[in-house]
């Protein structure tokens, strides 16, 4: 890829909380967005928790209610793989974080996805080069690591791997620029920054809860108020879900070599008994 566009067209790849999360800001913005699932009804849940958070957004005076409509009408849903990439000028994959997935996607847009359009991951933690490594012109892939709840976080990783052309970075960051993010450039390592370092502290936390040195509410009300964290690890990692942190977890300590990312015992047990967090109504809090 070696000139940049104007993004005004995207197709979001997974309609789960970070899927439909992107398709929310982008279509908020303006742009023109498809958001594929294997899974009809999960497109479904995903366009009602839009127009939920919409709403809530209306109701709490962020947002104009005049808005809303316009902003779901630039929503189109899709379980068809090969609308998501048509006519499409960035498609980003929210997927879980299993690379062997994520590179069998990015081996379908490699052979139907316009040769102009950028090829963005939104993984937290797995190599963008290996992503990129099957995709013919790996220039025009970038990661977009997107950050729960991401139509209120600021913040947009972009993450280049060596072959990433200065094209495709400038176009992501114009991207992000125009759908309300912060935008930070970081080069692709195990973790990038922000897991590497939220990984880190959130396993310790864990280990803290499992050691009994404190209750979860307290390791977080330390962290909330004694360093200004505005969430404590173990609520963002309830947010996040203890499956998709486990997993993150259990990448890094090999990637890095490092055991301070190897996901505790207790970690393993509550992923094992369904308590992954939010979405399943219990990990270190409650959750209605």
């Amino acid at each position: 890829m070696t000139e940049a566009r104007s993004i005004q067209t995207v197709g979001v790849i997974g309609s789960g909380t970070m899927g439909h999360g992107i398709a929310h800001a982008c279509a908020l913005a303006g742009l023109d967005v498809v958001l594929h699932d294997v899974d009809a009804s999960r497109l479904e849940h995903a366009l009602a928790q839009i127009g939920k958070n919409l709403r809530k957004a209306v109701e709490i005076g962020k947002l104009d209610a005049h808005l809303v409509d316009p902003a779901l009408g630039r929503i189109t849903t899709s379980t068809d793989f090969a609308n998501v990439a048509q006519d499409r000028d960035l498609i980003i994959e929210a997927v879980p974080e299993k690379l062997e997935l994520k590179q069998q996607l990015f081996r379908q847009l490699n052979a139907i996805a316009p040769t102009q359009a950028i090829l963005g991951s939104n993984t937290s933690s797995l190599p963008i080069a290996e992503i990129a490594s099957v995709v013919s012109d790996p220039s025009r892939v970038i990661g977009l690591h997107f950050f729960n709840p991401v139509h209120i976080n600021k913040l947009l990783e972009i993450v280049i791997h060596d072959g990433t052309s200065a094209a495709c970075l400038a176009a992501a960051k114009t991207f992000g620029e125009a759908i309300g993010k912060s935008c930070i450039t970081v080069k692709d390592s195990p973790g990038f920054a922000s897991s590497r370092l939220g990984l880190c502290l959130g396993m310790e936390a864990i280990r803290m809860v499992q050691d009994g040195v404190a209750s979860a509410e307290d390791i977080d009300t330390a962290m909330t108020l004694g360093y200004r964290h505005p969430m404590g690890p173990l609520k963002l990692t309830d947010l996040v879900g203890l499956d998709v942190r486990m997993h993150i977890g259990e990448h890094l300590a090999q990637a890095l070599n490092n055991p301070a990312f190897e996901p505790p015992a207790l970690m393993r047990q509550m992923v094992a008994e369904g308590k992954l967090g939010k979405k399943s109504g219990q990990g270190f809090y409650k959750w209605s």
